[in-house]
């Protein structure tokens, strides 16, 4: 998971950075692009911390 928080970093950086370089809005879909990967790899980490909620094999009764 830490190379989607890098990713994450990085795309928001960079999208910041030239958006205020060259003053076009259009880096600010990279910014955006950001927070939903960030989003993503939050929710991802949360559900992998918190284990499937059912069972993958139940058990089978006779």
């Amino acid at each position: 998971m830490k190379a989607a928080w890098g990713l994450t970093a990085f795309v928001i950086v960079v999208g910041a950075v030239l958006w205020l370089l060259t003053g076009q809005a259009i880096f600010a879909v990279f910014i955006v692009l950001g927070v939903l990967t960030a989003i993503g790899a939050w929710f991802t980490t949360r559900s992998a911390a918190t284990g499937p909620t059912t069972p993958s094999h139940p058990e089978e009764k006779p």
